[in-house]
């Protein structure tokens, strides 16, 4: 049968979520925060590892780009109340294969479960307009020079500001005036939602 982790921070969440899938596949492991999730799936090898997206220690965004590096072929569904544009389009970017919203039946996250599983991209009704929405939006010029906008592909791929450094041969105090500078004219807060707005505005692939 199919191997199933289910990664979930709230305990009777996590009770219920292996209730429901437990008929139909073989859940071999919970985990409670990211780090977790991530030792477990190593350990486990499971095909598909449902995530929650508000974990401690390390997030689902995080915990999900970290896996599909290390195991391209491993399958990701996540399941979370999160549906904010930021949300939806980090887990993707971070090689989500899908995105379920809390609250769905038992009946239908069988169905994307199975559907990921089978090698589609499930998404929720929800989520799907977000996604169209976004494909339909009028392209945004870039306002990043070219270093900056090499230092941002680096952000998206998870490199931090030592490694952007010894990637580009520069300094590590001109890396942190690179990010503050791209941090400003994207007008966001933190390197995730630079790096979302990068993905979505298609600059970086």
């Amino acid at each position: 049968m199919t191997r199933i982790l289910v990664v979930e921070d709230h305990a009777l969440m996590r009770l219920n979520l292996v209730e429901t899938l437990s008929p139909v596949f073989t859940v071999v492991g919970e985990a409670s925060d990211g780090e977790q999730a991530i030792l477990l799936t190593r350990r486990l090898a499971p095909d598909l590892v449902l995530m929650d997206l508000g974990l401690p220690i390390l997030s689902g965004i995080e915990a999900t780009r970290l896996l599909k590096q290390e195991q391209p072929q491993l399958r990701v569904l996540v399941l979370t109340s999160h549906e904010e544009d930021e949300s939806v389009f980090g887990a993707l970017s971070a090689g989500a294969d899908g995105y379920c919203l809390k609250g769905t039946t038992g009946e239908r996250l069988i169905q994307a479960v199975q559907a990921v599983l089978g090698g589609a991209t499930w998404l929720d009704a929800e989520v799907s307009q977000r996604v169209l929405r976004d494909l339909n939006r009028t392209p945004v010029p870039n306002p990043l020079s070219e270093r900056e906008r090499g230092v941002l592909k680096l952000i998206a791929a998870g490199l931090s500001n030592p490694e952007i450094a010894q990637q580009l041969f520069i300094a590590l105090g001109t890396v942190r005036i690179h990010v503050s500078n791209i941090l400003a004219k994207l007008e966001v807060n933190d390197r995730v939602q630079a790096a979302v707005r990068a993905l979505r505005e298609g600059w970086i692939r």
